[in-house]
């Protein structure tokens, strides 16, 4: 009964986020996107899909193109990979199992911790989105190269969490959810923390995926009536992101993704470096 609520609710929330974009776009002139976004948005939402994250790639290639200012980074992901993430978390609700009241408890805490982290990302100083988004892309560098090296937790078998571990995994996502409006991933630090609590990684995959599914809709229709946006990027990823996602899901039985990891680790540490030192910049001037 609460993953049929969860469905029908992320499928009510989807169409009218769609309608705000469209409709925000089409009154910028900016419903028609590059030819760019829609590969960026192909690749990295079929790695995605593998778990790998979108965030942290696609960052490194806007800092690399120069695509969109700094700035505008946060909201230009939220709402660019919302309408795929929708996609992966009704594939991976329906296929994974894991406890309805675990998954309920988190996508709740993770869409609070947004619609409190919103407002403040689209007040922030250039020079601070930058900052934190420069050490966030250290932080998901690190987590890349640590699951090369088979550093990261194993997790156990547990479908369920309950107690202690449960408010811990709320509490957890909430903070995730907040820290997703700064256009840090989701992904990673909640495979970590649910693996640590004793999770089985694979009842992860409906968890993160349906946080993010609920909160980047929610939080993205404040981003996209902001002017820190860029729509023509934004529904380039989407259009490119959502295909992709089907065949990650359904079609890719096997990947080694350990050679694409060392060289995500390479391209993120890259553009947390530029972000990095253009948020010193203006430290320097003064």
């Amino acid at each position: 009964m609460i993953v049929t609520v969860l469905l029908a609710a992320l499928g009510v929330l989807a169409v009218a986020f769609t309608a705000v974009l469209i409709q925000t776009a089409w009154r910028r002139s900016e419903l028609r996107p590059t030819l760019e976004s829609i590969g960026l948005g192909a690749v990295t939402n079929f790695f995605d899909t593998l778990g790998i994250g979108s965030f942290a790639t696609t960052t490194a290639w806007i800092k690399l193109r120069k695509l969109i200012p700094d700035s505008y980074i946060p909201g230009t992901l939220n709402v660019g990979h919302a309408l795929p993430t929708v996609a992966q978390a009704y594939i991976f609700i329906q296929l994974v199992s894991v406890d309805p009241v675990l998954l309920a408890a988190c996508i709740a805490a993770a869409v609070v911790g947004a619609i409190v982290g919103a407002p403040i990302v689209v007040r922030l100083p250039v020079r601070v989105v930058q900052g934190v988004v420069g050490i966030a892309l250290l932080i998901a560098s690190s987590l890349y190269a640590l699951s090369n090296l088979g550093k990261m937790p194993v997790g156990g078998d547990a479908l369920a969490l309950a107690g202690g571990p449960l408010a811990i995994a709320v509490v957890g996502h909430f903070v995730m959810g907040a820290l997703m409006t700064f256009g840090i991933g989701l992904y990673a630090p909640s495979l970590i923390l649910l693996s640590l609590l004793g999770l089985n990684p694979i009842a992860v995959f409906p968890i993160m995926m349906g946080a993010c599914a609920f909160l980047m809709p929610v939080c993205g229709m404040r981003f996209v009536r902001a002017d820190r946006i860029n729509l023509r990027v934004v529904i380039g990823l989407a259009l490119g992101g959502i295909p992709l996602v089907l065949v990650a899901a359904f079609l890719v039985k096997s990947l080694s993704l350990v050679t694409l990891r060392w060289g995500v680790v390479v391209v993120v540490l890259y553009a947390a470096v530029l972000l990095l030192r253009s948020a010193m910049k203006p430290l320097a001037q003064k």
